[in-house]
C-alpha cells in the first residue's frame, strides 16, 4: 500500500469535484500535493485511457461518459473490501491494498495505484486501469463504521494491556499515539468540501488511527514474549479491520 494512501484522496476530491464542490485543478493538485505526478499506466484493450495520460486528461475525458462516483477500496487477505471483481482487479487491488471504483453510464472500472519511479529524481504514482464487474459495492453506513471502530479501539486497548513493555514500539508509535489523542490536530490528506460533517469526523480518527496501525505493525517488537506478541497481533488485525471500514464509509459517504 502507498503509504499516502493515494486511492483515498482521489475518492474524496473526485467526489468533491464531481459534486461542484471544487474544480478538476484544484482536486488533481490536492490529490498530488504528497505524491508527485499522476499518470495512467499499461491499459488494457476497451478500456477509455491512453497510456501515460496525465491524471486531470484522464478524468477529463471519463466524465461525459457518465462519470458519477468514486469509491475506496481496502482489500485484505481473506476481505475484499469493496471489491465486485473481475478477477485481474481483485488481484491487482488485494497486491496494493487499495483501488478505486469508477461508476460510469455503462460501465465500471477499477484503478490500482503504484508508486512511479524514473530515475533517481522522480517520483509520482501510476494508475493501471481495470474492467469491474458492473455492480456497486454494499455500502458502509457511517453509524455502522463508528460504532465498529469504537468497539474495536476498547477491545484492542484490552488486548494490548496484555503487553506489558509497550514503550518497546518506539519514538515513531508513541509519536502516533499522542496525534491520536490530540483532538485539535488534522491529519494530512483527509476529506475534501462537501462531506458531511460526520464522514470527515470519521475519517480523521481513522487515519490517525492507521498510522499507529502501521507503525506498530512494522515493529518487530523485540524483548516481547510470544503471548505478548500474540496479544499484539491480535489487537492490530481488529484494529487495521475496523479503521479500513471507517475510511471506505467516510470516503464513500459523498456517493451515497
Amino acid at each position: 500500500m502507498l503509504r499516502e494512501l493515494s486511492s483515498a484522496q482521489l475518492v474524496a476530491w473526485g467526489n468533491a469535484w464531481l459534486a461542484g464542490r471544487a474544480g478538476l485543478d484544484d482536486a488533481v493538485g490536492a490529490v498530488e500535493r504528497d505524491t508527485g505526478p499522476h499518470v495512467v499506466g499499461e491499459v488494457a484493450d476497451g478500456l477509455p485511457f491512453e497510456q501515460g495520460a496525465a491524471l486531470r486528461s484522464a478524468l477529463a475525458r471519463l466524465r461525459p461518459r457518465g462519470l458519477s462516483a468514486f469509491r475506496l477500496c481496502l482489500p485484505v487477505p481473506g476481505d475484499p473490501l469493496g471489491l465486485v471483481g473481475g478477477n485481474e482487479l481483485n488481484k491487482a487491488a488485494l497486491d496494493a491494498r487499495e483501488a478505486v471504483l469508477l461508476r460510469l453510464a455503462e460501465t465500471r472500472i477499477g484503478l490500482v495505484p503504484s508508486e512511479d519511479r524514473r530515475g533517481s529524481s522522480y517520483l509520482g504514482v501510476s494508475w493501471t486501469p481495470y474492467p469491474a464487474a458492473a455492480a456497486d459495492p454494499e455500502p458502509v453506513p457511517l453509524a455502522d463504521a463508528e460504532h465498529g471502530l469504537q468497539s474495536a479501539i476498547r477491545e484492542s486497548a484490552a488486548l494490548f494491556g496484555q503487553v506489558d513493555d509497550i514503550s518497546s514500539w518506539g519514538p515513531e508509535v508513541t509519536r502516533a499515539l499522542a496525534d491520536l489523542r490530540d483532538a485539535d490536530r488534522a491529519p494530512a490528506g483527509g476529506l475534501a468540501p462537501g462531506y458531511p460533517q460526520r464522514a470527515h469526523r470519521l475519517a480523521a480518527q481513522a487515519d490517525r488511527l492507521a498510522v499507529v496501525v502501521r507503525l506498530a505493525g512494522d515493529d518487530e517488537g523485540r524483548g516481547l514474549s510470544a503471548g505478548q506478541m500474540q496479544s499484539r497481533r491480535d489487537a492490530l488485525r481488529m484494529l487495521d479491520s475496523a479503521v479500513r471500514r471507517a475510511r471506505v464509509a467516510a470516503y464513500g459517504a459523498a456517493a451515497e
